[in-house]
C-alpha cells in the first residue's frame, strides 16, 4: 500500500517516479534522475508543462537540481535541492552542475560584458543567486556571464546576521504570487529568501512554515523582531514589537504596518485572524 504524500515535496507521477521513492508510492518505472543547475538568472517552475499553468514558485542561477523527465516540448520536470519543490520549468534554463562559490547578497546585481560600469549591461541577477567566482579584476568579479561588482557578493559561508535586515530590503518590491525574487515576490518568499541568506533553510510554503519553523508562542508573549505571523495562507515578520514587515496582495507589494492594523483588514476582508505566531 502506498502512502500519502505531498505532491509539492514528492517527485512521483503515475508513470515515472523517483528511485528512493520505490516501495513508497506506485509508478511504472523508477528513475535516479540526473544534478544539473540552474543556468537562467531566474526562472518560473510550474505545476504542470504548461505556460498558462499558474506560477507555483522560482528558481534562481546556481540552484541545484535534479531532473527526472524532459519532453518532446522542451519541460524539465525537477525537484529542487534547496526546499525540494518538485515541478516544471523549460530545460532550455538547466546547466550542468556547478559548484558554486559565492552568493549574490545585495537585492539585485547587474552583469557586465567587462569590468567597466560604462558597458552596456547583459543581464542582471537577485538576491540569493549563486555563482562561482574565477578571478577578481579591480573591483568586478568574473563569472560565468560576465563581470559583477565584487561589492555585492559574499561567499557561500558568509551569512547575514538576521534575516529581518535582509527582508527589509525588499521594502516596496512587486507582489507576485509565486515569485521569489527582487522583481517580485510572495509572502512566504520573502521569510525564505530572507531565512536562506541568514543561513538557515525553511520550506517554501507559509503552511510548511507554520508547521516546521521555529517553536510556537502562547498567547499573550510579547513580540519581538524576527517573530513570523501567520494566518491562513499568509506569513510577515516582526520588525519589531507592534509592526508586521509583509509581501501582501493589498498593497501589492512588501509594505510595514502596524500588526493591529494589518490583522483589523484582513479579519474584515476574509473572516479569518491570526492562526500561529511561532519564533524562529
Amino acid at each position: 500500500m502506498t502512502q500519502s504524500f505531498d505532491r509539492r515535496l514528492t517527485p512521483a507521477r503515475p508513470d515515472r517516479a523517483a528511485a528512493f521513492l520505490r516501495g513508497q508510492v506506485e509508478a511504472a518505472t523508477f528513475v535516479e534522475g540526473e544534478v544539473r543547475s540552474i543556468a537562467a538568472a531566474a526562472v518560473p517552475l510550474r505545476r504542470a508543462p504548461r505556460l498558462d499553468c499558474a506560477l507555483d514558485t522560482e528558481a534562481v542561477r546556481g540552484e541545484a537540481v535534479t531532473v527526472y523527465d524532459t519532453d518532446a516540448e522542451g519541460w524539465a520536470w525537477v525537484q529542487l535541492a534547496g526546499d525540494g519543490y518538485c515541478g516544471y520549468l523549460p530545460a532550455e534554463a538547466l546547466g550542468p552542475s556547478e559548484a558554486p562559490t559565492h552568493r549574490v547578497a545585495a537585492l539585485r546585481t547587474l552583469v557586465f560584458p567587462g569590468p567597466d560600469l560604462k558597458l552596456p549591461i547583459i543581464g542582471a541577477l537577485t538576491l540569493g543567486a549563486k555563482v562561482g567566482v574565477g578571478e577578481t579584476v579591480g573591483t568586478y568579479a568574473r563569472i560565468r556571464e560576465g563581470f559583477v561588482p565584487a561589492g555585492h557578493l559574499r561567499p557561500l559561508d558568509d551569512v547575514e546576521l538576521e534575516a529581518v535586515a535582509v527582508a527589509e530590503r525588499f521594502l516596496g518590491v512587486p507582489y507576485l504570487w509565486g515569485g521569489k525574487t527582487s522583481l517580485g515576490l510572495d509572502c512566504s518568499a520573502l521569510v525564505q529568501v530572507a531565512h536562506a541568506a541568514a543561513g538557515r533553510a525553511v520550506p517554501r510554503d507559509s503552511d510548511m512554515q507554520e508547521q516546521q519553523v521555529g517553536a510556537p508562542l502562547p498567547d499573550g508573549t510579547a513580540l519581538r523582531r524576527g517573530d513570523l505571523v501567520f494566518w491562513r495562507g499568509h506569513v510577515g515578520l516582526m520588525r519589531d514589537t507592534d509592526t508586521l514587515l509583509h509581501a501582501n496582495a493589498h498593497a501589492m507589494a512588501v509594505t510595514s504596518e502596524p500588526l493591529a492594523e494589518a490583522r483589523r483588514r484582513i479579519l474584515a476582508a476574509t473572516g479569518a485572524d491570526v492562526t500561529a505566531i511561532r519564533r524562529p
